[in-house]
C-alpha cells in the first residue's frame, strides 16, 4: 500500500501532461466523481457490518471534531506567524492588483456548472457514505470483508491516477506560481505544520494513537483519499477518523468563517488547506477577495500535492 499511492499519482501525472485532448481531463475527473461516490459507499458499508465501531461511533465522532479543530487552531496559528514574517499577503494583494493577473482558473470555479458540479459532490459524498453504513448495519453477516478490501484498492487507485491527472494537465497552475513567486510554498508550509501539531496534541489529549490523531489531521480536508487510506492501511475503525477529521475540517471552517477573517487574511486559507484546490476554493475567496483568490488556489493545490505522498511516509514511520 505504500507504493501504491506513488505509481499510480506518477502515472496520472504522465497522462496529464502527455494527453492534450481537453475531453480526456473532463472525462477523468468524471470517473473521479463517480469513484468517489462509490468508495464512499464502499467505506460507509465497511463501518456498517463492523460491530465494535458501529458501537463507537459516537465516541469516534467527538475525537474527530476535536482533532479537526486543533488541526485548524494550529493551522491558523502558524500562519498568522508566517503573514508575520515571510508572507506578508496583504502586500502580494497589492502586488497582483498591480499585475494586473487573470484569474482564469478562479473564473472557471464560477462558472455555473461548475458550482453545480461541487454543490452535487457535497451531498453525493455523505449520501453515499450513509446509504453505504445503512445497508451494512442490515446485511452485517452477509457482507464479505474480502468484496470491501478488493474494492478499496481498486477505487483508491482510480482516485490517484484521476488526481494525478488533473495535477499533470494544469499547466495554468505552474504559471501563476511563477508570477506569484515561490513564497507561496511557505503558507502551505505553515497550513502543513500547523495542522500535523494539532494532530499530536489531539493524540495526546484523546490518548489515541498517533497513526489515527497524526495521520487524519494531516490529511488537511484531503478526506477521500485520507479515509480511503487510513482503511486500506490501518483497518475499518482508524480510516473511519480519516474520513471524519477532514470533512468537519471543511465543515468547521465554513463555520467559522467570519471569525478567521477577522483574525487575518491568511487565516480562512489556512481552515480550507487542500480544500482550497476545489471544494473550499469559493467559500474562502469570498472571504479573502478575488486578488487572494489564487493563493487560495496555489495553496490548496501545492497541499493537494503533498497528501499523497505524506500519508504513506507517516504511516511506515508511526
Amino acid at each position: 500500500m505504500t507504493i501504491l499511492p506513488f505509481v499510480c499519482l506518477f502515472i496520472g501525472i504522465i497522462f496529464g501532461i502527455l494527453v492534450k485532448n481537453k475531453n480526456f481531463v473532463k472525462y477523468s475527473e468524471k470517473i473521479s466523481t463517480i469513484a468517489l461516490s462509490l468508495l464512499m459507499l464502499v467505506i460507509g458499508l465497511g463501518i456498517g457490518i463492523d460491530k465494535t465501531i458501529m458501537n463507537n461511533l459516537l465516541k469516534i465522532g467527538i475525537n474527530c471534531i476535536i482533532i479537526s479543530f486543533l488541526a485548524i487552531t494550529f493551522s491558523v496559528i502558524f500562519t498568522v506567524i508566517c503573514e508575520k514574517t515571510v508572507l506578508p499577503l496583504k502586500e502580494i494583494e497589492k502586488e497582483l492588483e498591480n499585475q494586473n493577473i487573470i484569474f482564469e482558473k478562479i473564473n472557471n470555479n464560477i462558472d455555473i456548472d461548475e458550482e453545480k458540479k461541487e454543490d452535487n459532490l457535497v451531498w453525493i459524498m455523505p449520501i453515499s457514505l450513509m446509504l453505504g453504513l445503512f445497508t451494512g448495519f442490515l446485511l452485517q453477516d452477509k457482507v464479505r470483508s474480502n468484496i470491501i478490501d478488493f474494492s478499496f484498492t481498486v477505487f483508491l487507485t482510480i482516485i490517484y491516477i484521476c488526481v494525478g491527472i488533473s495535477q499533470g494537465s494544469d499547466k495554468a497552475v505552474l504559471v501563476y506560481l511563477k508570477k506569484l513567486g515561490f513564497r507561496m510554498i511557505w503558507l502551505s508550509l505553515a497550513i502543513l505544520l500547523g495542522s500535523m501539531i494539532g494532530g499530536i496534541i489531539a493524540g495526546k489529549i484523546l490518548n489515541i494513537p498517533l497513526k489515527i490523531s497524526l495521520i487524519s489531521a494531516s490529511g488537511m480536508s484531503y478526506y477521500s483519499l485520507t479515509g480511503a487510506f487510513m482503511v486500506k492501511t490501518f483497518g475499518l475503525e482508524i480510516g473511519t477518523y480519516g474520513f471524519i477529521v477532514n470533512i468537519m475540517r471543511e465543515v468547521l471552517t465554513i463555520l467559522f468563517m467570519p471569525f478567521l477573517i477577522k483574525i487575518s487574511v491568511g487565516s480562512p486559507i489556512a481552515g480550507g488547506a487542500a480544500g482550497n484546490m476545489d471544494t473550499m476554493l469559493m467559500p474562502v475567496t469570498k472571504f479573502v477577495g478575488s486578488k487572494l483568490g489564487m493563493v487560495t488556489l496555489l495553496t490548496g493545490t501545492i497541499l493537494t500535492f503533498i497528501v499523497p505522498f505524506l500519508l504513506p511516509i507517516l504511516a511506515s514511520i508511526l
